[in-house]
């Protein structure tokens, strides 16, 4: 099943329970979705409508950070809003995969300092899009290069 179709089944079953949070941030989810289809002007396949879910959570998180010392109620709602979207993203990478990547992507592209950075961040962004948040990809690249 898509992920456009489960976040629809979703949202059935969060009016049917009444769940207004999940039901709304399901929403916020499809809206962002359609949005994307209309500026792309064609249909989103799983892939995009991945791409548009990763960045929600990523803003979710941003806001739950921001938030956290001055308003900790809005950074509890930003942090159940983020649990609701990463239940339909794929299953996140633990740390021990993602450095395993980190490195068979360091080997592949021949990076040996920093300046390499570029070309094994082009390799690894396709394969843990929606999987691991990219600060922390960035941020292990950064430490196996060195940096």
């Amino acid at each position: 099943m898509s992920i456009q179709n489960q976040l629809t089944e979703a949202m059935k079953v969060a009016m049917k329970a009444k769940d207004s949070l999940r039901l709304n941030t399901i929403r916020m989810a499809r809206t962002a979705i359609k949005n994307a289809e209309i500026e792309a002007r064609e249909a989103l396949d799983d892939a995009g409508a991945i791409k548009v879910l990763s960045t929600l959570v990523k803003q979710r998180r941003e806001a739950a950070d921001a938030y956290r010392e001055t308003r900790p109620e809005l950074a509890e709602k930003e942090e159940q809003e983020l649990t609701v979207l990463q239940d339909f993203l794929p299953a996140q990478l633990s740390e021990a995969e993602l450095a395993e990547m980190v490195q068979a992507a360091i080997t592949e592209a021949g990076a040996t300092s920093m300046r390499d950075m570029g070309a094994v961040m082009k390799l690894l962004t396709p394969q843990t899009t929606g999987r691991a948040d990219g600060k922390q990809v960035s941020n292990l690249v950064r430490q196996s290069l060195g940096g």
